[in-house]
């Protein structure tokens, strides 16, 4: 479409701040070939296509009907809601919290993320951001005024070593410190002993601590994800990220919470009520019966990615696409571009993939620089599609010129 804008109209400098957004380029190609009519196999986005569980279903149904639910929430959410926050840290990690000052609803944890770092930082603000990052939790950073500094999750003796030594060199000595277990995009997790160092980083240094914890009960192997908040002192010195859109499959929902340091929530709910009306009074409704009937049908969801993690990584394997750690949460796996093919870049090699095998993955660079030479593959597709994705996986690495894998058995 030409564009025929008045030469007056410019969007604010902050813009400039922001790199392309390359998921949304693998999504106009995905949409592209499916408007073309191809199945595209999508690996791409962290997008459940489980149903939502039917309580969660059947109690909207049953509330949106009320007139009273029609009209304009709170930007902090129902208290019953919040009072069902609070109960449900309480059943699954111990951790005691006063509904009407430690936890607030947010749309979705990327919307409450974003909001609290207008709340917390401004120009001249640094922040200790997890990497590869999730893109919101560097460039929200960014559009509040803020600068980051990216430390790698990948060793958590050096990550937390990090902390701690930029907390007493850097000028202006950073003011929060960002964490994300289980990781996204690479999965990595962490016990109890690591969030009780940076707790103790975080008091000597007079240090925010801001946990997502968006992926904490999707876990495998026994594994089960500590929460930051069950950390003693923790309460005293952050809060905690969750959402119901992967436990609970209400991705489309949009709906999470914080919850923890009251200051910190009273922060980010003065900004919510500049910013929304808050959620759909139903849809917090409907949340209330996940949190408190459906725990069961989450560990099952939480199974039925274990198994498609193990389908894909077995499959994978089987066609010579080696080195992919088995994670012991989320749902995707972090995956190291193949050796003949990692001179190409990760975008290059995602958009091959669309194109030649009609498979959607997420370049790692779109992760930041330190996710180049990965792709992140999401655990969504059912384990037959996940077969068949690795077999059309196969035959376009057979066809490019860059190397031949060693491929032994069909996948």
């Amino acid at each position: 479409m030409q564009d025929n804008s008045s030469d007056f109209i410019k969007l604010s400098p902050r813009m400039e701040l922001l790199p392309p957004y390359l998921f949304g380029m693998i999504n106009k190609l995905k949409d592209k070939k499916r408007r073309e009519g191809v199945d595209v196999i999508d690996m791409a986005m962290g997008n459940p296509t489980d149903p939502t569980p039917q309580p969660i279903v059947d109690k909207l149904c049953e509330v949106v009907n009320d007139p009273k639910n029609h009209r304009y929430s709170a930007a902090a959410g129902m208290y019953n809601l919040r009072r069902e926050v609070a109960k449900y840290y309480d059943f699954h990690f111990g951790v005691k919290l006063d509904p009407e000052h430690q936890v607030i609803a947010t749309i979705g944890s990327k919307e409450g993320f974003s909001h609290l770092c207008l709340a917390l930082l401004g120009p001249g603000d640094t922040a200790f951001v997890p990497t590869p990052s999730y893109p919101i939790h560097t460039y929200a950073v960014v559009l509040a005024g803020g600068k980051y500094i990216g430390i790698p999750v990948a060793n958590d003796e050096d990550f937390l070593r990090r902390v701690s030594d930029g907390v007493k060199t850097l000028d202006p000595k950073p003011k929060v410190l960002f964490l994300n277990y289980p990781h996204n995009p690479s999965s990595h997790t962490v016990d109890a002993e690591f969030f009780k160092e940076a707790v103790a980083i975080a008091k000597r240094n007079e240090l925010i601590v801001v946990h997502d914890f968006a992926y904490g009960q999707v876990c495998f192997d026994n594994y089960k994800a500590p929460s930051f908040l069950a950390t003693p002192g923790a309460v005293e010195i952050g809060v905690e990220f969750t959402t119901m859109s992967k436990t609970f499959n209400m991705a489309g929902w949009r709906i999470g919470y914080c919850a923890g340091n009251p200051k910190i929530i009273s922060g980010l709910g003065r900004v919510k009520g500049y910013y929304d009306y808050g959620i759909f009074q139903a849809i917090q409704v409907a949340s209330i019966i996940g949190m408190r009937d459906c725990n069961e049908l989450a560990r099952e969801q939480a199974l039925k990615y274990q198994a498609r993690r193990d389908v894909l990584i077995s499959g994978l394997e089987r066609i010579g696409w080696t080195g992919i750690e088995k994670p012991r949460a989320g749902m995707f796996l972090w995956a190291p571009m193949p050796e003949p093919f990692r001179a190409m870049g990760s975008m290059e090699f995602a958009r091959r993939l669309m194109e030649d095998a009609e498979v959607a993955v997420s370049p790692g660079l779109g992760f930041g620089p330190e996710g180049e030479g990965h792709v992140r593959m999401a655990l969504i597709e059912n384990p037959q599609r996940l077969q068949q994705a690795v077999r059309q996986i196969k035959r376009a690495f057979q066809k490019w010129p860059e190397g031949q894998l060693q491929l032994n058995a069909d996948g």
